[in-house]
């Protein structure tokens, strides 16, 4: 998706690779070992301070559990989001769903792919809710220079999202 709107994509995996980035992707894939290779390659401190330069930060599904201050049982994550998720929220993989849903900032509804995704159960009173379900259940929020998504917005042909999260490049961090 970056690609195709004119911007460079590289793989993170080491702490230097950090090191030249205006904006880090978190993508989906399984929390638990996100946290677990962070914590051995070195990558929650240099992330965290990524964060704090005030660069932006996107979490999709599993990334948004990594950036979550609060996800409701002991694994590593980096506690930057002042946001309560819940893992797995929508049931197992067979339970997967795409639904249209309004954002903030866009005009028009996106389709959201839902994957064993989870929600956003809480947020602080610094967290713009930024997209929800038709039932009010939270599945996208910012917070400053950090954003987060239960959905997988790669996993269409909608640019939509990837702009508004590069749309944050321009902007200070609130």
């Amino acid at each position: 998706m970056l690609r195709r709107l004119g911007h460079e994509a590289v793989e993170v995996r080491l702490p230097q690779h950090l090191d030249d980035l205006d904006a880090l992707i978190m993508p989906g894939g399984e929390s638990t070992t996100f946290g677990k290779l962070a914590v051995r390659w070195g990558l929650i401190d240099p992330i965290r301070r990524f964060a704090a330069s005030g660069k932006p930060i996107w979490g999709t599904c599993a990334g948004l559990i990594f950036l979550a201050k609060d996800v409701g049982h002991d694994q590593p994550t980096l506690g930057l989001m002042d946001v309560r998720v819940v893992r797995n929220a929508f049931g197992r993989q067979i339970d997967s769903f795409i639904t249209p849903i309004k954002v903030k900032g866009l005009d028009a509804p996106f389709r959201a792919v839902f994957i064993r995704a989870p929600i956003i159960a809480e947020v602080s009173p610094n967290v713009e809710v930024l997209a929800q379900l038709e039932d009010g259940t939270i599945v996208a929020a910012r917070q400053g220079n950090l954003l987060g998504t239960s959905f997988h917005p790669e996993l269409t042909n909608d640019t939509r999202m990837h702009e508004l999260f590069l749309s944050m490049l321009a902007q200070p961090a609130r």
